[in-house]
């Protein structure tokens, strides 16, 4: 007979060795259960609602995972996505190295549980098309993330590293990638027109 750590093992076992309080649930693990096996240091309590069984390895992604798990525990938000420069991460490209995991969900998404301090919160409502599954994660499009960076950061040095890194990996058309370049050169003169334009009215 199975014990309850071999069911939660079956279902960590897709999720990089991460369980949520919600599939314990439905595997009808309750959360008295989850609780005795934390403090018997079976499993670490690493957000509220989110389990990881200490033993089971961890790959590059795994705080990525931890982040997507929290933000859709106890009936969160599910149209969500690892997005700005942590979305570069997971793509591989430009040299982005955040601090935080950054990650969109919806402008009216109500998130009960309090946020980790290694989370990122942006507000916005993704298309379906703004979204793809990367390594079983859902990340917002090259092309969105490269508008999410300069529009809401004005980071344009990074957009253009990583539009360049995402044309060199096929990430992008080369149509897509000229339109892009295209909307940088846009911003970065009007950014540029905005500042003159301060400077002057200074008395």
């Amino acid at each position: 007979m199975r014990s309850r750590m071999d069911e939660l093992l079956a279902i960590a076992e897709n999720n990089d060795g991460l369980v949520t309080a919600t599939q314990a649930r439905v595997a009808g693990i309750k959360d008295s259960v989850l609780a005795r096996l934390t403090q018997r240091g079976k499993l670490q309590r690493v957000a509220r609602g989110v389990y990881r069984i200490p033993y089971f390895p961890s790959d590059r992604l795994g705080q990525y995972r931890e982040a997507v798990l929290w933000a859709r525990a106890d009936s969160g938000p599910q149209k969500i996505a690892l997005s700005h420069e942590t979305a570069l991460v997971v793509y591989r490209i430009s040299d982005a190295n955040p601090s935080r995991v950054h990650i969109t969900v919806p402008k009216t998404a109500r998130l009960r549980r309090r946020r980790p301090k290694w989370v990122e919160i942006h507000r916005a409502d993704l298309r379906s098309s703004d979204i793809e599954t990367r390594e079983g994660l859902p990340v917002t499009t090259v092309e969105k993330t490269i508008l999410q960076i300069v529009e809401e950061t004005g980071r344009v040095g990074l957009a253009r590293g990583a539009l360049r890194d995402a044309r060199k990996e096929g990430y992008i058309t080369s149509d897509k990638a000229r339109a892009l370049s295209l909307h940088l050169n846009r911003y970065e003169h009007a950014s540029a027109a905005r500042k003159a334009n301060a400077v002057k009215a200074k008395p």
